[in-house]
């Protein structure tokens, strides 16, 4: 037992969701929306991410050998829903999960030992995932930043765009072309996955490497990240060179599965709210949760949640076993993100013109919401995936 309640190896062995609900809802309780709506525009949640950490939440998915919680996808997957349920926005931190699909699946056993330990108990942070550059976009093959080989380290240069909590991460795992100038290899071919340190003992970033922030319409903290003639050690290359992209699918994967966890807890809270105002509005002398104009969309909505949830289940189970999951990952992912999208409408109608104050939070919540639209992949990339390793259909990219 934690001074908060219960850490995650104790629910480790059943995966006792009720239990995660339950304690992480607790930790999330001292942090109201009134907290989340004071860190607009562009505040990181310091204090949110930092208690996450204390009492084991963010090491959930590093086996209990490192100091993890040893949980499963699954698992995890219901903290981060329950800090959407909350109120809360967990895409503060969300990445250290996600990005542990590649280290721990393809990374050494010294590579595990030195990173994981540290990140487990909050001395490292591991939250920026650099992968997409402008050039590129969804395109994640195309990718033009470049590490090349000089004796005992790699030398990096190039862009990475949308990288996420850069400024609040002491690593990053990095996607990079290695493959010689000039050479034709397959457009999968030829990219190499690194664990790099973006700052030095003293907190300064790492010689060559510039990290600037974009606002944006949500407080989600990214940035666009150059590297400069960046010196990386041997060592901090994960799995085989050249198979890069390959290894960070699996982190791919397992970041779907949550984001679409994360989408299924703003479908609760938007449900949440908008039932709850629905039966105490009163509107010429009856609750306006009365009408059906005002019940359909809401049963609707709540209705694809579920069976978006379903989704979300079966990809994790999928992914929990080691069994090919992208298809059902990627369904997840879309699925859940229009559902809550189709909540918020419904909450936002529900409260008419309080739907957009700041003080009831929906017009936040929706903001935050609509982004798993477009990121980490965009449904319409989803579909055309689906469209042609699910229904045989010629390739459209």
């Amino acid at each position: 037992m934690t001074a908060a309640g219960t850490a995650p190896h104790a629910v480790a062995a059943a995966d006792d969701f009720d239990l995660i609900r339950s304690e992480v809802r607790r930790l999330c309780d001292k942090y109201g929306n009134a907290y989340w709506r004071g860190l607009e525009p562009d505040r990181y949640p310091e204090e949110f991410v930092a208690d996450l950490t204390e009492h084991g939440w963010l090491a959930a998915l590093i086996p209990e050998e490192y100091g993890g919680g040893g949980l499963s996808l699954a698992g995890a997957s219901v903290i981060l829903e329950e800090i959407s349920a909350s109120g809360g926005n967990p895409a503060a931190c969300h990445a250290q999960m996600y990005v542990m699909g590649t280290l721990l699946r393809h990374g050494s056993a010294a590579q595990k030992q030195r990173y994981l330990p540290k990140i487990a108990d909050g001395r490292l942070r591991l939250q920026a995932f650099g992968v997409t550059e402008p050039a590129a976009g969804s395109e994640t093959t195309a990718i033009r930043t470049r590490a090349e080989r000089d004796g005992d380290v790699w030398r990096i240069n190039g862009q990475k765009i949308w990288t996420s909590r850069a400024l609040h991460s002491d690593l990053m795992l990095l996607l990079a072309r290695t493959a010689p100038a000039g050479a034709h290899e397959e457009r999968a071919s030829g990219l190499s996955v690194f664990i790099l340190r973006l700052r030095g003992s003293d907190g300064e970033l790492a010689p060559g490497l510039t990290i600037n922030p974009i606002p944006t319409m949500m407080n989600h903290n990214t940035t666009e990240v150059f590297f400069d003639d960046v010196l990386v050690e041997a060592d901090c290359l994960v799995g085989a060179e050249g198979r890069g992209f390959s290894h960070i699918l699996d982190g791919m994967n397992a970041e779907r599965i949550l984001i679409a966890a994360e989408c299924i807890g703003d479908g609760r809270f938007f449900l949440d709210r908008a039932t709850g105002y629905a039966c105490q509005r009163e509107v010429f002398g009856r609750p306006i949760g009365q009408n059906q104009g005002v019940q359909f969309p809401l049963a609707k909505a709540y209705a694809n949640l579920e069976a978006a949830d379903l989704m979300r289940w079966k990809a994790a189970d999928l992914f929990d076993r080691g069994e090919p999951c992208g298809a059902e990952a990627n369904m997840a992912k879309m699925l859940a993100s229009e559902a809550s999208w189709e909540a918020g409408n419904a909450a936002l109608n529900t409260h008419g013109g309080f739907g957009f104050a700041v003080e009831y939070d929906i017009e936040r919540k929706l903001r935050e919401t609509r982004l798993y639209q477009v990121a980490p992949v965009n449904n319409n990339l989803v579909l055309a995936f689906i469209a042609q390793k699910c229904l045989g259909l010629p390739k459209s990219y």
